[in-house]
């Protein structure tokens, strides 16, 4: 079972930032945090994050299958290494290419969705 960023993200609003939610890119940014990648980049845009903040950050990032398989296909796209990839969204090579053989069958095959 899957958090209710939503929520949460309305919540802290509410009582921290009020001010916040009267921002119309705010409230449609809510209304879309479907994908792990989706919160990382509401949460940046809410919060500038301190370079220190990014690192601790860092080590605790989650991703969901969809964000993965959706990180996989960009780098097959565009041709990137990677090498390229692990620093472009500071994700380590090894766990890249983890990736890649959890969702080998689902790279080959576009047809299948990424959240069956």
């Amino acid at each position: 079972m899957r958090p209710n960023y939503k929520k949460i993200y309305q919540d802290m609003l509410t009582l921290e930032y009020p001010e916040k939610l009267k921002d119309p890119k705010i409230k449609e940014l809510l209304g879309k945090l479907d994908t792990s990648e989706d919160v990382l980049k509401f949460n940046d845009r809410l919060f500038k994050p301190s370079r220190e903040g990014q690192k601790n950050n860092q080590k605790l990032k989650t991703y969901d299958k969809k964000t993965m398989i959706k990180l996989l296909q960009y780098q097959k796209k565009h041709g990137h290494s990677t090498s390229y990839m692990s620093k472009k969204y500071k994700i380590s090579r090894t766990t890249l290419t983890k990736w890649k053989l959890m969702f080998e069958e689902e790279l080959k095959d576009p047809i299948k969705k990424a959240d069956k």
